[in-house]
C-alpha cells in the first residue's frame, strides 16, 4: 500500500537529416541556444491528468500547468546530444533547490526513455521504480535520461539502491538546467549507443520530484485516491495506477484527439491489485518518428 504525505547507420543518419531539414527551431522558453532541433515531439495542452482523472497537490509550488507537457526536441551536436523538454509553466525553484546542490528548480521531474532497435525481447519493459507503467515487448526502452532538480550525486545514489539492475542503461545527464518553460538535459552522445535518429522510439514521462521519496520509489512522487498537500490525487492508495501526469500518445503531432489516446492507455491498469504485479500496470506507447 502506498505511503501517505529505448538501421543501418547510414541509413538513421539520413532520416535524422531530413527530420531536421523539415523545422526543428529552438526550444520554447528560451532553453534552445540557436540550434536546430533534428527532432521534435508535441502534445496537446490540457492533459496533465495522467488516465484523466489526477489532480494536482493543493500546495501552491504546484502551478498550474507545471506538469502539462508540450514539447520534446532532441539536438545533436556531435560529442553530445541535448534534450529539451518544454512544460505549460514557467519552471520556477520554490524550494531553492541550488541550495541544497541542485540544478535551479525544485517541481518537475522528467524520464526521457529511448528505444534504440525496436526489436523485441530487447531493451527493458519495466519503468523505473515509482512510474508504475510498462512498455511493450516490441518497444522497450534501452537507455533513459532522468531530468531532475536533484544534483548527481543524489539521483546516482538512488540508482544504486533502487534501481541497480539497470544503472548501465539509466543517464544522469552532464548538464541538467531550466530555461523559461524548458527542461534541457545535455549527455555525451555515446552514452546513449548512437546518434539518436527517426528510427528510435522517444517517450517522456512528466513527474514530479519528491525530495523524501518511498523507500521503493526513485525520487517521485505519489498519485493517491485523494490530493493533499504535496501529493497527487484521482488515483488509487496502492501502487497499480500509473504514477505519471503526462506522456506522448498517438503521433506526438500535438493533435488534441493525442489526449484521448493519452487517458485510454493510462486508464487500462488493474484498479483492484493491491499488491500489482507487472501485468496489472498500464502500458505506455513509444513513439517513432519514421513511422508518423
Amino acid at each position: 500500500m502506498k505511503v501517505s504525505a529505448r538501421l543501418p547507420e547510414l541509413f538513421a543518419l539520413a532520416l535524422f537529416a531530413g527530420c531536421a531539414a523539415k523545422g526543428g527551431g529552438s526550444a520554447a522558453g528560451g532553453g534552445g541556444g540557436g540550434a536546430e532541433a533534428g527532432l521534435v515531439f508535441e502534445d496537446p495542452a490540457g492533459d496533465d491528468n495522467g488516465p484523466g482523472t489526477f489532480t494536482y497537490p493543493t500546495d501552491k509550488v504546484y502551478e498550474p500547468g507545471s506538469f502539462d507537457l508540450r514539447k520534446l526536441e532532441v539536438v545533436h551536436n556531435g560529442d553530445t546530444t541535448e534534450f529539451r523538454v518544454t512544460v505549460n509553466q514557467k519552471i520556477s525553484d520554490p524550494w531553492d533547490s541550488k541550495a541544497w546542490g541542485g540544478n535551479g528548480f525544485s517541481v518537475q521531474m522528467g524520464f526521457i526513455h529511448l528505444d534504440t532497435d525496436h526489436t523485441p525481447g530487447s531493451g527493458v519493459q519495466d519503468s523505473l521504480p515509482g512510474t508504475n507503467v510498462r512498455f511493450a515487448a516490441d518497444e522497450a526502452w534501452d537507455r533513459v535520461v532522468i531530468i531532475s532538480p536533484q544534483g548527481p550525486t543524489r539521483v546516482n545514489s538512488e540508482i544504486d539502491q533502487k534501481a541497480p539492475q539497470w544503472k548501465d542503461k539509466i543517464i544522469v545527464p552532464k548538464i541538467t538546467r531550466a530555461s523559461g518553460r524548458t527542461l534541457i538535459a545535455v549527455v555525451d552522445t555515446a552514452q546513449l549507443g548512437g546518434v539518436p535518429a527517426p528510427t528510435w522510439g522517444y517517450q517522456v514521462l512528466v513527474q514530479s520530484n519528491e525530495g523524501f521519496p518511498a523507500k521503493t520509489d526513485l525520487l517521485t512522487r505519489k498519485v493517491n485516491e485523494f490530493e493533499g498537500q504535496h501529493r497527487f490525487g484521482g488515483g488509487t492508495d496502492y501502487d497499480n495506477d500509473p504514477q505519471v501526469m503526462d506522456i506522448f500518445a498517438g503521433k506526438a503531432t500535438g493533435a488534441a484527439d493525442e489526449a484521448a489516446a493519452q487517458h485510454e492507455a493510462l486508464k487500462k491498469y488493474n484498479q483492484a491489485a493491491t499488491e500489482p504485479k507487472p501485468e496489472d500496470l498500464a502500458v505506455v506507447p513509444m513513439i517513432y518518428p519514421s513511422a508518423r
